[in-house]
């Protein structure tokens, strides 16, 4: 192993173990972000590799990148509103990209392993690990990276996720239901039990989006509000 790529996969590792200190998270550079696009794109092609139904996209793994571009560009626009400290697009994107290694679990070709209902059980499961994984590394890079309290971590976490999942469920509610609705009358796939808990959170986020917004926008004036510090004495 080179020792440029040492270090790199030394801090990726503290990343998703919760270790990375603030300075590592500040550093964060030109190295760390082409390794997260690398494993981003890989994952990302192991998600869809055995989907009957995945678009091109999907299956060269391109998907996955052009989403954390943009998924980090709402996660900058809102935290920057909370005025986290030192923030930029650049590190946050690298970030998120170093957060893409749990995703791996998805390309484990479950419906081969075992017969369909434990199947159906454990891609729930790797469903619900990589999700509160991934989201519980942004609350932790809120707090330390940007220093915000816990309500802010919080909120900055919650927010952002209820978005985008109540503005694909405005988008496609109706088609997202009948399709649920419908799968229940035809023969199970691995992926029933985890449509289902998708369909649930959807829900959730519909009606949970408004409450969240209003301890944003509480959050938001109060960090505006906030005196800036004064100079140092001469």
């Amino acid at each position: 192993m080179s020792a440029t790529a040492s270090p790199v996969l030394g801090t990726a590792f503290r990343v998703l173990t919760f270790r990375a200190t603030r300075e590592e998270l500040d550093s964060l550079g030109g190295r760390h972000l082409a390794f997260g696009l690398i494993v981003t794109w890989l994952v990302g092609m192991g998600r869809y590799w055995t989907h009957p139904k995945a678009h091109l996209l999907q299956y060269l793994g391109l998907g996955s990148v052009i989403y954390v571009l943009a998924l980090s560009l709402l996660l900058y626009v809102l935290a920057a509103g909370l005025r986290a400290r030192e923030l930029s697009y650049r590190r946050l994107l690298t970030f998120v990209t170093l957060t893409a290694p749990p995703a791996a679990l998805y390309a484990i070709p479950v419906s081969r392993l075992w017969d369909l209902a434990t199947a159906q059980q454990v891609r729930l499961w790797f469903l619900g690990i990589v999700a509160l994984w991934r989201v519980s590394l942004y609350a932790f890079y809120l707090r330390r990276a940007g220093g915000l309290s816990v309500a802010g971590a919080v909120i900055g976490t919650l927010l952002p996720i209820m978005i985008i999942v109540a503005a694909l469920a405005g988008l496609n509610l109706e088609k997202a239901v009948f399709d649920f609705m419908r799968a229940q009358e035809r023969p199970g796939t691995p992926n029933d039990e985890a449509y289902a808990f998708l369909v649930m959170i959807t829900f959730l986020s519909v009606y949970g989006v408004l409450p969240v917004l209003g301890g944003y926008l509480f959050l938001l004036a109060k960090a505006f509000n906030r005196k800036p510090p004064a100079p140092p004495s001469p």
